[in-house]
């Protein structure tokens, strides 16, 4: 196999227009980007995906690369003021090192900890993966992608035998006769996908939605659920109840195709109808409508997102669906399936390739004695040197600074000061670290306490690949090089992985040569370089990654995974023949409602839920400072319906405050007859008194680690 990769373009040679995608949600809009002495402007592109259409963030885009609050030299933290100083990158860098080092040799390997993010692209990703296991050689190492997809991605692992969040490419939505959006709100997360709905409903589909709220997409519904959040299961498990009694459930293909059938019949026999709409409070009408729309219709598609993942049952939650699914005949059968509407940028690629504290790149499990030493061999080190499984994301989390936790921390592309739950818990977490390193373009609020600030390219100045959430592999191209005195995430990894190495090196035998050279060159700073290896890596992986090269990925509009020879096709389409389990057949698994980890009570009396609005996005370190966007959406709000608010004395725009029993935050009223009257809602894209995850809850998914943003128990007062 040959790498296939080019060197990435040399400063001095960048282009003035490249072809490049937008650097926010999975959807991966392409787009053009132009500089000229006026600056960068953003251009539509068509691209399959997006077919020339951006959102508001996307259009925006290019404000941010040189931003006045851009991050352009390293900030290390004077211990004489407390306050962050300009540094030179020597002296950033070997504060580093020196903490690291005395932190592992006063707790050991794992006492440092590492937390990566889903908008990295694939290369970074890997990198910083590989860094943490042979570099640092801890075990710690997790990402906020847990925090998005981890649901999906487990319950697709145990029916499927993979995870990829469409299983089929995105076009296919606008052929559905019924199309099933549970818990999703693409018409403000990622509206040019909308174009598939309108499409879809153009072409005499039939679009159901299932959220407590009436989102900017439950409008567009021809039927909306309106669900209690926490209860989609129960209401999925309503559907085949239904299905069944109906005869709609696809027989042969249960027989031929599938196994554990009979456990899950039996199990939905107990959730008739009334009784799912006495948990839920969704009409027996809505739920039999609904049902007979999925079970009687030629091409149907079930898609979940965060609404119904992001819970301590998510698991089990986009497990009822998948079942549905599958008694239904829907995967692998064209222009029908189900699949998982992905978040962040590469909230795909992110996990597949090491940031994920049980993964090796190619979605290999890490406690896999074969797949330990296929990458051990394509590191160059011995597989008993990889250190083990570490743990999730929220775990790993609030363990920092406690007695056997990690006392380091580095902290590549997320801020979880903002998106962590109980966020005030974790803000605290990081205050005890002994070291908190932060690579960011920009001083977000988890930079904000960092002990080092290390600023980072954007996505405009470095190349790479991104993987959408079609499992699309992609290409993002520079249009320029970073400015003096940045550098990217992979030339920080090696300079720090060198100066690890020379240090260690130093110590053990001092007069030996030290292996600085030998350890950049195992972390290259070409991400043409990395992603060669990574296909390497990856090859005979769940992500096989092996047969795509850069020049194919410009050749084909992007290439699908698995691809396993360069001459060989990729996968547009998973699952036409058989699933990825040992027999070919996809496992049906028995699930059944359970309540929320967190129950209202006379103290806590309504239900608190999450979620996102259209001109912010995560946790709103970049969005947040972009003009137009901060003048759409400029604060936090919390949606009350107007009878709630009449009960508790609330006026439209009065101050209110959100209490549970982990905190609270501050934010004006917003009224809404749109949301159900035992629910409140507010946005988590912002900080300080605004924050809205200073009140979720901690309690976690026991199978994905995913915490349960999307239902706790609260109070609601004027402020």
């Amino acid at each position: 196999m040959t790498d296939g990769a080019r060197s990435a373009t040399p400063p001095g040679l960048l282009p003035r227009e490249v072809a490049t995608h937008c650097p926010y949600c999975a959807l991966q809009c392409g787009m053009t980007l132009r500089s000229d002495d006026a600056g960068v402007t953003v251009h539509p592109r068509q691209f399959p995906t997006n077919r020339g259409g951006l959102c508001q963030k996307g259009w925006t885009a290019a404000e941010l690369l040189d931003h006045p609050e851009r991050l352009t030299t390293p900030l290390v933290r004077d211990p004489a003021t407390g306050e962050l100083q300009p540094a030179s990158w020597d002296t950033a860098l070997d504060r580093v090192v020196a903490g690291i080092r005395a932190v592992q040799d006063d707790a050991g390997r794992d006492a440092v900890a590492v937390f990566g993010g889903g908008g990295l692209t694939n290369e970074k990703a890997y990198a910083l993966g590989k860094f943490a296991r042979i570099g640092l050689r801890t075990r710690n190492i997790d990402y906020n992608g847990r925090f998005c997809m981890s649901s999906a991605a487990a319950a697709g692992m145990r029916a499927f035998g993979i995870d990829r969040g469409l299983p089929f490419p995105l076009a296919d939505l606008g052929r559905a006769d019924t199309l099933l959006l549970v818990g999703a709100n693409p018409a403000e997360t990622m509206p040019p996908l909308v174009r598939w709905l309108t499409e879809q409903r153009r072409n005499g589909g039939k679009l159901i939605v299932i959220d407590p709220r009436v989102t900017a997409t439950a409008r567009q519904a021809d039927l909306h659920l309106q669900p209690l959040p926490g209860t989609d299961l129960a209401v999925a498990n309503a559907l085949l109840h239904i299905a069944l009694t109906e005869g709609w459930v696809d027989r042969a293909y249960v027989a031929d195709r599938t196994t554990g059938f009979d456990a899950v019949r039996r199990g939905v026999t107990a959730w008739w109808p009334a009784r799912a709409e006495q948990l839920s409070g969704v009409p027996v009408a809505d739920l039999e409508a609904t049902a007979r729309a999925l079970g009687t219709a030629g091409r149907v598609i079930i898609l979940t997102a965060r609404g119904a993942e992001q819970h301590a049952k998510g698991v089990d939650t986009v497990t009822a669906y998948v079942n549905l699914a599958l008694a239904l005949g829907l995967p692998g059968r064209d222009g029908s399936g189900y699949g998982c509407l992905t978040g962040q940028g590469n909230g795909q690629g992110g996990r597949e390739h090491g940031q994920k504290a049980d993964q090796l790149p190619g979605y290999r499990k890490i406690d896999d004695p074969a797949a330990r030493e296929h990458v051990a061999g394509v590191w160059g080190v011995p597989a008993d040197e990889l250190p083990g499984p570490g743990v999730p994301a929220y775990q790993l989390l609030d363990s920092l600074g406690t007695p056997g936790g990690p006392r380091a921390l580095l902290v590549f592309g997320s801020n979880p000061v903002v998106s962590a739950p109980r966020a005030a818990r974790i803000e605290g977490r990081l205050r005890d670290l002994d070291l908190l390193v932060v690579a960011d373009l920009l001083l977000s609020e988890t930079a904000a306490l960092a002990d080092v600030v290390l600023p980072t390219a954007q996505w405009a100045e470095e190349d790479g690949t991104m993987t959408n959430l079609e499992g699309r592999v992609l290409r993002r191209r520079a249009l320029r090089p970073p400015p003096s005195g940045v550098r990217t995430d992979l030339a920080i990894i090696s300079d720090l992985a060198a100066r690890l190495a020379d240090a260690e090196s130093t110590d053990a035998n001092p007069a030996s040569v030290r292996p600085a050279a030998v350890a950049a060159a195992r972390f290259p700073a070409d991400p043409a370089t990395v992603f060669a290896e990574l296909r390497r890596a990856s090859a005979g992986g769940a992500a096989d990654y092996a047969g795509i090269s850069w020049d194919r990925i410009d050749a084909d509009d992007g290439v699908y995974w698995p691809c396993p020879t360069e001459d060989g096709p990729d996968t547009p389409r998973l699952f036409a023949d058989r699933f990825a389990t040992p027999d070919g057949r996809a496992r049906f698994h028995p699930v059944d409602h359970r309540p929320a980890a967190e129950e209202v009570c006379a103290t806590y009396p309504l239900h608190f839920t999450t979620g996102r609005v259209l001109a912010q996005y995560q946790s709103g370190t970049q969005t947040r400072r972009v003009a137009a966007l901060r003048r759409a959406a400029p604060e936090a709000f919390v949606e009350l319906h107007p009878d709630l608010a009449a009960r508790l004395d609330i006026d439209d725009g009065d101050p209110v405050r959100v209490t549970s029993r982990r905190g609270e935050f501050s934010a004006p009223a917003r009224l809404s007859a749109g949301i159900r009257p035992d629910t409140v809602f507010a946005p988590f894209h912002y900080a300080g008194k605004g924050r809205a995850n200073s009140v979720t809850n901690d309690a976690v998914d026991p199978i994905s680690g995913m915490p349960e943003f999307k239902i706790c128990a609260v109070r609601v007062e004027k402020a």
